[in-house]
């Protein structure tokens, strides 16, 4: 079983104090789990950048975790499969019209395009191994906005969310726009939007009833919602943004995010919308590790077989160069619900590890080579600077070093 040696701790203690202490970038937490339970997890810094009085970030402390909510949105897909209600190849227009008649467009950089009709059916399948051809649109400088059917306070304000929503992804089209024949490639997009829409659909039930019902409240993830009540608020972390001049300052609006009042909440979104507590997040990483590792566990939320699927390559060869391109990670696969490392990082998780993060500067990753899973959360936009990226990168670098092997060997040799 995965430990930390007593010096690799320490190592770790040391570099988290040292980076809280520069300044360089906001108060994070770091969380390590091995397959019985958790194993590390420090951090610092204050819930609002440069405000003592906010608080110590901990790892209760809530984080909008933007994109970690895809994985949650599968997950619940998956569970819905394993009841008999979809199978992956489920088309999505028997339950969603709106996606009957989608169209290819040549350019997806710009709403005035020409294009024409798609001929494959988008499924379930297609949904969570993002090769649906649903995109998210860049027709702003900054490549680092999130796209109007998210951030549109008028969607939310609208008789019918759902509508409005369809409404800004087909714009002047006849039809929902992909970026290509569904099932060939890899594109990041709405892919998970769908998919909770069509949750909601088949089960009767909002994505925050279904997801709370069938996997939150059995793992005891008590701070994962959709909603940011006054109770989980008092526990958020707040978003930073860096100045020109390389200082951190409190987010004032400088860039467009979703809708946080949740007296306004009126659609669920399943590629962005939740908040939670690294240390609830970790929880369902931990759960997956043992159902994945054939572990018996009491009262698993998910079949063996199942959780399976989130470690095997669904993508075309060229799905898979089209991710690698994104991520310019060579190499990368992905499964039902999140990307996967087809190589070893010399310095970090092994080959097999499923992994991704969130707009807002939160990570995670799984590696049941190491038999362990990792989550970090930050709270900082762009996610994507060079600074937290670093962070991250020498965090699990040190997560590695730190793993006394010694340890894993002689556990290993006792079940022999």
């Amino acid at each position: 079983m995965a430990t930390f040696s007593s010096s690799g701790r320490c190592d770790l203690d040391n570099f988290i104090r040292e980076t809280v202490e520069s300044g360089a970038v906001p108060g994070f937490v770091l969380g390590v789990s091995n397959i019985e339970g958790e194993i590390y997890f420090q951090g610092g810094g204050t819930h609002v950048v440069g405000d003592l009085s906010s608080g110590e970030i901990n790892p209760e402390s809530v984080f909008w975790i933007c994109s970690q909510t895809k994985m949650i949105t599968a997950l619940a897909a998956l569970k819905l499969i394993e009841d008999g209600k979809i199978s992956l190849d489920t088309p999505l227009g028997d339950y969603l019209p709106e996606f009957r008649n989608p169209v290819i467009v040549d350019r997806t950089s710009t709403p005035k395009t020409t294009f024409r009709p798609a001929q494959t059916v988008i499924t379930v399948k297609h949904l969570l191994n993002f090769s649906s051809g649903l995109f998210y649109p860049v027709v702003r400088d900054d490549l680092f906005a999130l796209p109007e059917a998210y951030t549109s306070k008028a969607m939310y304000a609208s008789s019918n969310p759902l509508q409005a929503f369809y409404r800004i992804l087909i714009g002047e089209l006849p039809g929902v726009p992909l970026k290509f024949e569904p099932g060939t490639d890899f594109v990041y997009g709405f892919s998970s939007d769908a998919l909770g829409f069509l949750i909601e659909k088949v089960s009767g039930q909002t994505l925050e009833q279904f997801c709370r019902e069938r996997i939150f409240n059995p793992l005891g993830m008590e701070s994962c919602s959709f909603y940011l009540t006054p109770a989980l608020k008092k526990r958020l972390v707040s978003l930073s943004v860096r100045s020109d001049d390389g200082s951190l300052k409190p987010w004032a609006g400088e860039v467009e995010i979703m809708e946080h009042d949740p007296a306004k909440v009126s659609l669920h979104l399943g590629g962005i919308g939740m908040f939670s507590s690294m240390r609830d997040y970790l929880k369902l990483l931990r759960h997956i590790l043992q159902i994945n590792a054939c572990k018996n566990i009491a009262n698993p939320i998910f079949r063996t077989e199942t959780l399976h699927q989130l470690f095997i390559p669904a993508l075309t060869e060229k799905g898979s160069k089209s991710l690698s391109d994104f991520l310019m990670v060579p190499g990368t696969q992905w499964g039902t619900a999140l990307a996967i490392a087809t190589q070893d990082n010399p310095q970090g998780r092994k080959k097999g590890s499923i992994w991704w993060g969130g707009w807002a500067g939160t990570e995670h990753f799984i590696d049941p080579v190491s038999g362990i899973a990792v989550v970090f959360g930050t709270q900082i936009v762009p996610q994507a600077n060079a600074q937290t990226m670093a962070v991250w990168t020498k965090l699990e670098a040190l997560i590695y070093a730190a793993l006394d092997q010694s340890a894993s060997t002689r556990t290993s040799q006792s079940n022999l």
